[in-house]
């Protein structure tokens, strides 16, 4: 009698646990149902078809990293965009397609992201990204003053620039824009769960990050198959809310296209990312220091922390906003970075009248 109990209570368990699921992958579908079916004004946009033809810079322990240059080739300035991780260079999108006019813009693809190549996983690095971005300025901005844009750990790169060659702010350098990004402590703000929470499991993340890994291969083989779910994940981490679906996907096609092998191989390297001192660097040149209020991966405290070591540089605050402002609000971050531009511009004449 126990045993035809304990198998009736195993059956009634199994029973609850599957239609408790098929009720979650349910409510899935009809969210993203309901985001679907609306208007969404970017179905034609040609996200990932804005390309020149492009050149390999050679990174200083021989990686490729994939430039390309585009926008006004006479402009008196250079403006260098460097995106965020797991993305690529499309990422910048709306700025290549907005900004060209106003500059000579170059965009390029972090190492083991996009077009360039892989890297060794010992030089997944905030420090090696900052040498990568000395190569590119090296080999396509050489002369003339230059902005630097990142967003996100494109921030963190250029953050490591100014650490390793503080020599060209202000000289060549002439503007920074620090879009939704960080001087560190990124292991206390993991994906918006609350301190208590990130400072009982970041001691974890380096043994997480190896067994990852040691399973990427089984790991991305699921991860291709794809649900509602990713989906919504992907929207909740990006963006603010009632964001078109046809971003949504924008975003996951770029976070499918890096590999969880790579995104684990920088993991260590967030973790002990700690770059607030650089910031000196950068106290005489025009700074733009832009961020959501509903970043959570780069939370808005972040940017107040950089924004108060430079009591010069312009705060913008985007209500509402998520990590990927510079996309699903693009208007707002193209008007402060074309702000950015002209402050940067009237800097370079006067120190060269000076």
């Amino acid at each position: 009698m126990n045993g035809r109990r304990k198998i009736g209570l195993a059956a009634l368990t199994a029973g609850a646990v599957g239609a408790a699921a098929a009720g979650v992958l349910a409510a899935e579908h009809r969210v993203v149902g309901r985001a679907r079916s609306k208007a969404d004004p970017f179905n034609e946009e040609p996200f990932f078809g804005l390309h020149t033809e492009g050149i390999d810079v050679v990174a200083t322990d021989g990686t490729t990293i994939h430039v390309e240059v585009d926008g006004n080739k006479d402009a008196p300035l250079t403006v260098v965009f460097a995106h965020g991780f797991t993305l690529r260079m499309d990422a910048w999108y709306f700025q290549r397609r907005d900004l060209g006019d106003a500059a000579r813009l170059v965009f390029y693809d972090q190492r083991s992201h996009g077009a360039s190549g892989r890297s060794a996983p010992e030089n997944c690095t905030i420090e090696q990204l900052g040498k990568d971005l000395h190569s590119v300025l090296q080999a396509v901005a050489p002369t003339g003053p230059v902005v630097l844009v990142g967003h996100s750990m494109g921030g963190m790169t250029i953050l490591a620039l100014a650490d390793q060659h503080p020599e060209l702010f202000g000289s060549r350098v002439v503007g920074v824009a620090l879009v939704s990004t960080s001087t560190g402590e990124l292991a206390k703000t993991i994906v918006g769960l609350p301190g208590w929470v990130t400072r009982a499991i970041s001691p974890a993340v380096p043994q997480v990050a190896k067994a990852v890994r040691r399973r990427a291969t089984l790991l991305e083989r699921n991860r291709r198959i794809g649900t509602d779910f990713a989906y919504i994940v992907t929207r909740r981490i990006s963006y603010g809310p009632e964001v078109p679906a046809s971003l949504v996907d924008f975003m996951e096609t770029m976070l499918t296209g890096t590999s969880i092998e790579v995104m684990s191989e920088f993991f260590d390297t967030f973790l002990s990312h700690d770059k607030l001192e650089a910031l000196d660097v950068l106290t005489d040149i025009p700074v733009l220091i832009s961020c959501g209020t509903g970043d959570v991966l780069t939370p808005l405290d972040h940017s107040k922390i950089m924004a108060k070591a430079l009591p010069h540089a312009e705060l913008q605050v985007i209500e509402g906003a998520g990590h990927m402002a510079k996309i699903d609000r693009y208007p707002a971050v193209n008007a402060a970075l074309r702000r950015l531009f002209a402050r940067a511009l009237e800097y370079s004449s006067t120190a060269v009248a000076g």
